[in-house]
């Protein structure tokens, strides 16, 4: 089987102190439910775990309810750290689950194409991670706001989420950054870790990540609502 881990238990100092992105208004809908339904829509998934705060439990099954989302099979509560967060979504799944796509809730502009190009790669390949290639020119600062030096771009991909894995894989990556105490910021830094390849799936800039009151506007624009 193949299951969706949508990652929606954090907070957002951009936003103002201790809000919750994935809550927020967007259109007629909040920023989560627009990622939950695209898992929904996506034909390649089975089921979904969904991860909020503690305190937006009741809120989240709501959410589920109202918009009528058949495949979440758990909605649980995330940790202190994105990271803590998707070692719990992980833990959810059943023994049959074969691949997982973890989604951040605050990218609500995720297509269900691309959900299913990312499952593709991971069936391929253990891993398939959207991503978009870098075309600004990118320069590096090592303090203040001199450059120090312009970055090769040639090289440069910017990742985003869904970020696809063999669950095997996935499982045995946190395994070890857990037992050696590192910190990442995403799945596949976990993977890296351990020194497996990443392969990557070509994305689009739309699938932004909501971060700061401007990108809601920008979401909105994208997504017609």
């Amino acid at each position: 089987m193949i299951f969706g881990i949508i990652v929606a238990a954090g907070k957002s100092e951009r936003m103002g102190s201790d809000v919750d992105k994935a809550f927020l208004s967007l259109g007629t809908r909040t920023v989560l439910s627009y990622s939950l339904l695209a898992f929904e829509q996506c034909p390649v998934i089975d089921g979904v775990v969904l991860v909020v705060r503690k305190d937006r439990l009741d809120s989240a099954r709501g959410l589920v309810q109202i918009f009528g989302c058949s495949k979440v099979r758990a909605v649980i509560a995330g940790g202190a750290t994105r990271q803590a967060s998707v070692i719990n979504g992980l833990a959810e799944l059943g023994k049959d689950v074969r691949v997982v796509a973890v989604h951040d809730g605050a990218r609500p502009c995720v297509t269900p194409d691309l959900i299913a190009e990312t499952v593709k790669s991971a069936k391929r390949h253990g891993s398939g991670v959207a991503a978009v290639k870098i075309t600004d020119t990118i320069k590096e600062v090592d303090r203040g706001l001199v450059v120090s030096r312009t970055v090769d771009r040639t090289k440069l991909w910017a990742v985003q989420t869904p970020q696809t894995f063999r669950v095997e894989l996935l499982v045995k990556a946190y395994q070890h950054v857990e037992k050696k105490a590192l910190a990442v910021t995403d799945e596949a830094s976990a993977v890296e870790a351990i020194g497996e390849s990443v392969y990557l799936v070509p994305a689009s800039w739309s699938n932004i990540k909501i971060t700061a009151p401007a990108d809601l506007a920008l979401a909105s624009t994208i997504l017609k609502v």
